[in-house]
């Protein structure tokens, strides 16, 4: 009996050191994500406050608790200012506890917050950030790029409308890193594909007025209009396209960056015909409809791909932590690369050496409004886009972390 009562002490010893260890690996005890996105600007439709729900979504799904200490969620407001950003990150990274930034949407404040991760061993993992120097010139060991960046977007989408003899272009380009990018991406893509550029002009972010940008893309004679500009920018920027009647005096207006939202605030009517290359639409498939109802329920409106890209990262940053034992942002990381991704947003994406989460790209067409028979029902999808060819190559990216072969 002795001996019995010795042997099951001992083992309860055992598993409570067992489980302290597990537990002791935590930093803080607790591990906290840090939603940081534009909560009331342009691209609060798009990410916003519908990330924050896909965020607690991922971590209730998950069971609320990794290695035996509680998840918790914070978020905050940018306000689209990349100095308001880098403010908030160094808060969080000094003091707040934040083991993980998610989301950023907006390029300039991810450049400015990135070498942050790097000097504080925290994750950054970003979603609407298009400037490829992200995962470029600028990437850190501890950075991860879920979404999409501008070669994505532009280069399938780009190339294909020159190949159909729309072989001259004119840009109207938001000021500042993403629309940079969008525009030297597609510039090179229409080049290479035998166009030619032939004027383009910049507005400030947050635009009311496209008039006179409207004015010059008309002047230009170019065959091609090209917004590198995206959320309400994008929006006011076609509707005024439209009432000015581009599209009738015979020049093509093309959107490499639309989300479900933007489609949603034009209406069919103005958005018709529109096609541009996605990562996600809630009704490719029952998998991405059940989920995208679910949130539908909590946030009383469709995900957009950014709102799915937040529940698929999260989830898997969770799953590394497990599979890690630890939070410490370094063996993490190195977790999720070795794990593929896969779930309702992605199938057997791979994370790169350059921060690259490599996964299918879906080129789309925006419905007539007698074809759209439900609310959010705006998509066909025209063609799959794998992977290899959606994202340039890790050689090419400039990333100092990839090897040269």
């Amino acid at each position: 009996m002795k001996l019995t009562i010795t042997i099951s002490a001992i083992t309860a010893i055992f598993l409570h050191a067992l489980a302290f260890n597990a537990s002791a690996q935590v930093s803080d005890g607790v591990v906290k994500i840090g939603v940081i996105n534009d909560q009331s600007g342009p691209y609060a439709d798009l990410a916003g406050p519908g990330s924050v729900v896909a965020a607690r979504m991922a971590i209730e799904d998950f069971g609320g608790t990794v290695l035996g200490r509680p998840i918790e969620v914070v978020s905050a407001n940018h306000l689209n200012k990349a100095d308001v950003g880098a403010n908030i990150i160094r808060e969080w990274f000094d003091t707040g506890k934040v083991d993980l930034a998610l989301d950023i949407v907006n390029s300039s404040v991810a450049l400015a917050i990135q070498h942050q991760a790097k000097e504080k061993n925290r994750v950054v993992i970003a979603t609407a950030v298009g400037s490829t120097d992200f995962t470029g010139k600028s990437c850190v060991p501890t950075s991860i790029s879920w979404l999409y960046d501008s070669y994505a977007l532009a280069n399938s989408l780009v190339k294909s409308a020159v190949q159909g003899g729309l072989d001259s272009w004119f840009f109207i380009t938001v000021d500042y890193a993403f629309g940079l990018s969008m525009q030297a991406d597609a510039t090179r893509a229409v080049e290479s594909a035998g166009g030619k550029v032939v004027g383009s002009v910049k507005h400030p972010l947050n635009t009311s007025d496209f008039s006179s940008y409207l004015l010059q893309a008309q002047a230009s004679g170019a065959k091609v209009i090209l917004f590198a500009n995206g959320g309400a920018d994008l929006i006011n920027g076609l509707k005024q396209a439209g009432e000015f009647g581009l599209a009738k005096r015979g020049q093509t207006i093309v959107t490499p960056l639309m989300f479900l939202t933007d489609v949603k605030s034009l209406g069919l009517e103005v958005a018709q015909g529109l096609r541009f290359v996605t990562a996600f639409y809630w009704d490719r498939n029952e998998e991405t409809r059940q989920w995208s109802r679910r949130f539908f329920d909590r946030h009383k409106a469709m995900p957009t791909m950014v709102h799915a890209s937040i529940y698929s990262s999260v989830r898997h940053y969770l799953e590394a932590i497990k599979a890690a034992k630890t939070d410490e942002a370094q063996a993490v990381v190195a977790k999720m690369r070795a794990m593929p991704v896969n779930d309702f947003y992605v199938k057997n994406g791979q994370i790169r050496e350059d921060g690259r989460l490599v996964h299918d790209m879906y080129l789309v067409e925006v419905k007539k409004p007698n074809e759209s028979k439900t609310p959010w029902d705006f998509y066909k999808v025209i063609r799959t886009v794998p992977g290899t060819e959606a994202f340039r190559s890790a050689q090419e990216s400039g990333c100092p972390l990839v090897k040269k072969i």
